[in-house]
Parts: structure tokens; sequence; C-alpha cells
């Protein structure tokens, strides 16, 4: 967990994330939140990190996704040394779908 983003404040947000559903409720609540420009960087991150995943590389990435290189060097470093955030969901979605 990285100390420097924890407070009351962010477990808050974070609690509710945890509360929701549904992927309906998910919908709502992000895109009240969120900008569309955000999300839609969110989900081009996360699909970058599917990608570096099965093992893709990044010319095909880029092509696929139209992420930049160094977002893709960023999103690579933190499935290598990062907190496996994207490690947990990864691997559990990849459980769901078997």
């Amino acid at each position: 967990m990285n100390s420097k983003l924890q407070d009351a404040g962010m477990d808050e947000l974070f609690r509710g994330v945890l509360s929701l559903q549904t992927l309906e409720e998910c919908y709502n609540f992000f895109e009240d939140l969120c900008t569309i420009t955000e999300l839609r960087a969110m989900e081009q991150r996360f699909e970058v990190a599917r990608m570096l995943d099965e093992g893709r590389i990044y010319s095909d990435i880029v092509r696929e996704t139209g992420a930049s290189t160094a977002t893709i060097s960023r999103v690579n470093k933190c499935l290598t040394y990062g907190t496996d955030g994207y490690r947990n969901v990864l691997d559990r979605l990849k459980a769901q779908d078997e």
C-alpha cells in the first residue's frame, strides 16, 4: 500500500467503491466521479496491463490501444515492481473466466 496515498478521505472513497454491487452501479458511480477522458485513460491502462500480462509486445499494444510507449512502460513497471494491484485484479478476472 502506498502510505503517501492513504488518508481518511481515500479510505472513504475506496469503501464506497467496494460497496458497489453491479456493473450498472459501477458505471453510474464512475461516470459521476470521473470525466469520460479519465475513465478512458484508466480503461486504456488496464487494457495495456492485460496485454502485457499476455506477453504481447509494445508495438502491438501501441497499435491496438493507441497508448503511448511511455504509458506502456509505466504500466509494465507497475506490473513488475508495483504493489500487485494490477496482478490481483488480472488474476481474479482470469479465475472468474475459468
